[in-house]
């Protein structure tokens, strides 16, 4: 880690209190709803000034990055705002260069990316679960740090988030994928794997933090046990990182609707659907 991430990390340690009592919510959409309207500002800001973006989402399973993105997102175009997350690689992805398959993903000039885990699945899942060697994975590491540096230069506004979730949460959660038939398809055999191997992810993270956490692309991590808390600090903190302004725009008028000229309602029965609510 660098010392300016060390320093940082150490300053929160001695100002972290007690956590605060969950957020209500009625007070989570109030402030969410604030934000949404920055985030529409944003969007107008990137797309006029021609900005990259790119934005990176890792954590634990259960550490609630689907909701944060989807919280992010709901308001906002998807035109502007694309949200990656891909599958596990075909055999002739495996062949390629590690990160080749998330390099034509990233943004152009006008897009906000945000990848629901990125590149750095080698640090995470792969090294603890045994899909690529020791070797590839200090590589990875390694040389991480460069292509970041290399995705600045070429004028890409590059955060990256760690959604940091406690093992009692954590179990919480996914307990409550088991009981929730709504949530069963969030559940994976890989996370029940994954679940049994805290301790193995917590060396993971430490020692990617440690080799990637630079000066010039730091890591955010925000405590997720409380998930509306989160959202609304990572949006608020993802806010202040990109500087950009509020567009004048004409005021907005509806048009008059054309007369009807003589059009009538066709009278024949049509297949609607039973209203049932």
């Amino acid at each position: 880690m660098s010392k300016h991430a060390k320093k940082r990390h150490e300053a929160d340690d001695k100002t972290a209190g007690p956590a605060p009592a969950k957020l209500k919510a009625k007070a989570y959409e109030r402030e969410l709803a604030t934000l949404h309207v920055e985030l529409v500002k944003l969007q107008e800001w990137v797309r006029r000034q021609g900005l990259k973006v790119c934005i990176v989402f890792e954590g634990r399973d259960g550490a609630g990055k689907g909701g944060t993105i989807k919280a992010m997102t709901e308001r906002v175009s998807p035109r502007i705002f694309r949200v990656v997350a891909l599958p596990a690689p075909t055999e002739r992805e495996k062949s390629q260069m590690y990160i080749q398959r998330y390099m034509r993903h990233f943004p152009a000039a006008g897009e906000v990316v945000i990848f629901d885990r990125s590149w750095y699945n080698r640090a995470g899942v792969e090294r603890v679960m045994g899909f690529c060697t020791e070797a590839q994975t200090e590589r990875f590491l390694q040389m991480t740090p460069m292509v970041e540096r290399a995705m600045i230069d070429s004028g890409i506004i590059l955060l990256k988030y760690w959604l940091e979730v406690s093992p009692e949460e954590q179990t919480r959660r996914l307990e409550a994928r088991i009981e929730d038939g709504r949530k069963l398809w969030k559940l994976s055999p890989m996370d029940l794997k994954s679940y049994s191997r805290w301790y193995d992810y917590s060396r993971a993270r430490d020692a990617m933090f440690a080799a990637t956490d630079t000066d010039f692309a730091p890591w955010h991590v925000a405590p997720s046990d409380d998930k509306k808390r989160a959202r609304l600090n990572i949006i608020r903190h993802l806010l202040s990182q990109i500087p950009y302004e509020e567009l004048p725009r004409e005021r907005i008028t509806l048009p008059k609707r054309q007369k009807a000229r003589g059009y009538q309602e066709p009278d024949r029965p049509l297949r609607r659907i039973p209203e049932v609510f």
